[in-house]
């Protein structure tokens, strides 16, 4: 547990009058979680907990990142600036070398009176090598930090690793782990988080809780693994020639073998342990969602269920993990239950960006929303997930370049309603169309030879991606290594 003092902030803020009135807001994390969740349509996923709060809130369908990658979307999210901005692309550089000033979310709040605190990642962390430890944090956000280091920690000689060369971190790799939920660091983590909410239920408080699953190595307890018997497990369908359409660039450098170059036997077990991590993380917010019941918390207190990108499990005809610019990779989870709003219970299919969370927290906590934040409050589909929403998300990856690609070149993504339109190097490195109402799954790239149609399709969806993102990649120097 660390103490850190908070800075002084010259911040404008609405403070509504009387703790009554001022929310608290449990702001919860996972990582590396795809929408494998039973309230996101998966079949497979056994998720009771996250389920029932998705019903009892609002379960964002379409919510978009800024960057398929831990560091830089955590960065966005938590200072409300798009990448650009940031300017952070990768892995080790931190959003205060070039915003020294700017106020994270948590910092908002702690200027309005709020006790802030994280437990452990919330902000970028190398898994597993920094569990324990403060990772890559931002001390102005918080007051008081806890890191647990759980048995995961100590049994990562068991770990198994499907491709030996590779750390276990970057690697499909997992343990069916002894012993219980509690033992786990993402148990320890539930349950310094509830000990925190009892210590300080009694003024308005703003806590993070990040746990580090379904991040690689996909470790679990063994109860969970049983959930899921391995001859219930498949991969993903693609059509014959999936690849055949795709530019280079759409390929991330980390995957440069179709499924690792791995037997069907090895994938299906990494797809096993991928979902009984889920459920693994998924019983932990059961935890802490009872336990604001249990403190008479829930009726003032404003969650958050997030993750900080979407993950492949093999789609694609074999694209595993994330840093790719397909829906898979570019969507993640999002559930907000604001007590009292009239939308909760019910799903929200407008497409929203992680961006916007800054602004609707801020919004919903009866704040002014800071002026410079790239986002937009998402109260108006908090009270009717139906109301008209205009505009579309823009999600961009730093592609380093490798044996298949000679240049590191920029890719940036705009999804709508309908569509997803992408480009590398601004269209030089290729580009891709996909129509959402008759291909969800993102197989037939229309930007190949497009109809005329499909061109001014393009051509109306060009300005809008060229407005947020940047087209080519940084002029410093870069190093692939770094990712």
């Amino acid at each position: 547990m660390k103490w850190i003092p908070l800075a002084t902030l010259s911040i404008m803020t609405f403070v509504p009058s009387g703790a009554a009135d001022r929310p608290n807001v449990l702001f919860i994390a996972a990582d590396d979680l795809a929408n494998a969740l039973g309230c996101y349509g998966d079949p497979l996923a056994i998720t009771p907990h996250l389920d029932r709060f998705a019903a009892s809130g609002v379960c964002f369908e379409r919510a978009y990142h800024q960057i398929p990658l831990c560091n830089p979307a955590r960065a966005s999210l938590m200072t409300g600036r798009r990448p650009d901005q940031t300017q952070v692309y990768d892995l080790d550089r931190h959003f205060r070398e070039a915003l020294p000033s700017v106020v994270t979310l948590p910092q908002y709040f702690a200027a309005a009176g709020y006790f802030t605190a994280r437990v452990g990642k919330i902000y970028h962390y190398d898994v597993p090598a920094d569990i324990g430890t403060d990772g890559f944090d931002d001390a102005p956000s918080w007051q008081l930090t806890v890191n647990p280091k759980g048995r995961d920690k100590s049994d990562e000689a068991l770990v198994f690793n499907s491709e030996p060369h590779r750390k276990i971190s970057a690697a499909l790799s997992w343990l069916a782990a002894d012993g219980a939920d509690e033992e786990q660091t993402d148990g320890m983590i539930a349950s310094e988080a509830i000990r925190l909410m009892q210590e300080h239920r009694e003024q308005p408080f703003f806590l993070g809780v990040g746990f580090f699953r379904p991040h690689t190595p996909f470790v679990a307890p063994r109860r969970y693994f049983d959930l899921y018997p391995l001859d219930s497990m498949r991969l993903p369908y693609s059509p014959p020639g999936d690849r055949a359409d795709l530019p280079v660039a759409a390929f991330a450098h980390n995957n440069p073998l179709p499924h690792y170059g791995l037997d069907e036997k090895t994938l299906l077990e990494a797809r096993r342990a991928y979902y009984a991590s889920v459920s693994f993380v998924d019983a932990q917010v059961g935890r802490l969602l009872a336990a604001l019941e249990e403190l008479g918390l829930a009726g003032n207190t404003i969650v958050v269920f997030w993750s900080d990108n979407g993950f492949h499990l093999g789609e694609h005809d074999g694209v595993w993990q994330k840093r790719t610019l397909f829906e898979e990779s570019a969507s993640a989870p999002l559930l907000i239950r604001w007590p009292g709003a009239r939308g909760n219970g019910q799903p929200c299919r407008r497409v929203v960006e992680f961006l916007d969370l800054y602004p609707t927290l801020a919004d919903a906590a009866g704040m002014k929303v800071p002026d410079g934040l790239d986002g937009r409050s998402l109260l108006p589909l908090l009270d009717d997930p139906l109301a008209v929403w205009e505009g579309g998300a823009v999600t961009q990856i730093l592609r380093p370049a490798d044996e298949r690609l000679s240049f590191p070149v920029m890719g940036r993504s705009l999804r709508t309603e309908r569509w997803r339109y992408t480009e590398w190097n601004e269209g030089e490195a290729g580009a891709e169309l996909y129509d959402h109402a008759a291909d969800p799954g993102e197989f037939e790239n229309l930007a190949i030879d497009p109809s005329p149609e499909n061109r001014r399709v393009i051509e109306q969806l060009r300005p809008l991606l060229e407005k947020k993102a940047r087209g080519r990649a940084p002029s410093t120097p870069f190093d692939p290594a770094r990712l």
